[in-house]
């Protein structure tokens, strides 16, 4: 039987939400689960023809498991709480708690603007975390999404520079990811860190100042040729 995603999500167990290509989603009365596919549940696309096999879907969750912890260690900037990360048969499961909350795109104009600034101090809090190894905070590189087309490669391993030039980004920040409480207009939780890392600071848009995804949209520079110059020149060979 050929595996699409119309029928993962047409036969999905209980307490899951959704299925995407490369992921499961799950919701109980207490926790959030986001976990990788295993090989059986690889989805032919509609469009291509062909088994899409997910980029780095285990190895993404791992760094973000220990994103959110490293974040929690060091700062005051709210995400959820880890209750557990683990793998089963083939599988990654990263759980944390339900974060029961408004999107930073669901708000009128006026109250994104009065989240951007509280985000802004945030941001400049991950900024001081410094480095001198590119990549994840435990070695895993995981390259943000955006530079995910024009490579191949998945296996980065990169030389450690001769200095702390490197901070701490999200590299994923859009308005989807900055969750907002119901009752104030106050940050309760930022989610989504699986690209997250240490990079040079120019690398951390803002894509939470205008709609859309995390890449470069008609008359916004690109930066990707200069991320992946970057990752080559430091590649280890």
């Amino acid at each position: 039987m050929v595996t699409t995603n119309q029928l993962l999500n047409k036969n999905k167990e209980k307490d899951c939400i959704a299925v995407t290509p490369d992921r499961k989603y799950y919701n109980t009365k207490t926790a959030f689960v986001k976990r990788s596919l295993r090989p059986a549940e690889w989805q032919v696309s509609a469009f291509l023809g062909k088994i899409i096999v997910p980029r780095l879907g285990e190895e993404r969750l791992l760094n973000e498991a220990a994103a959110l912890d490293f974040i929690t260690a060091n700062t005051t900037i709210p995400v959820p709480k880890v209750l557990t990360c683990f793998e089963d048969d083939g599988a990654v499961y990263l759980v944390t708690e339900l974060i029961d909350a408004r999107r930073m795109d669901e708000l009128s104009d006026p109250d994104r603007a009065i989240i951007a600034e509280e985000l802004e101090t945030y941001v400049s809090q991950l900024h001081s975390l410094r480095s001198s190894n590119l990549g994840g905070c435990t070695g895993l590189a995981i390259p943000p999404y955006r530079v995910w087309e024009k490579t191949p490669r998945d296996e980065w391993k990169f030389r450690p520079s001769g200095a702390e030039e490197y901070v701490f980004c999200h590299m994923d920040l859009s308005r989807q990811n900055v969750l907002v409480c119901h009752d104030e207009l106050k940050i309760k939780a930022i989610i989504d860190w699986e690209y997250s890392g240490f990079w040079p600071e120019k690398f951390e848009k803002r894509f939470y100042e205008r709609l859309g995804p995390s890449v470069a949209l008609e008359g916004e520079v690109d930066d990707v040729d200069e991320i992946l110059s970057l990752m080559n020149e430091k590649l280890v060979r």
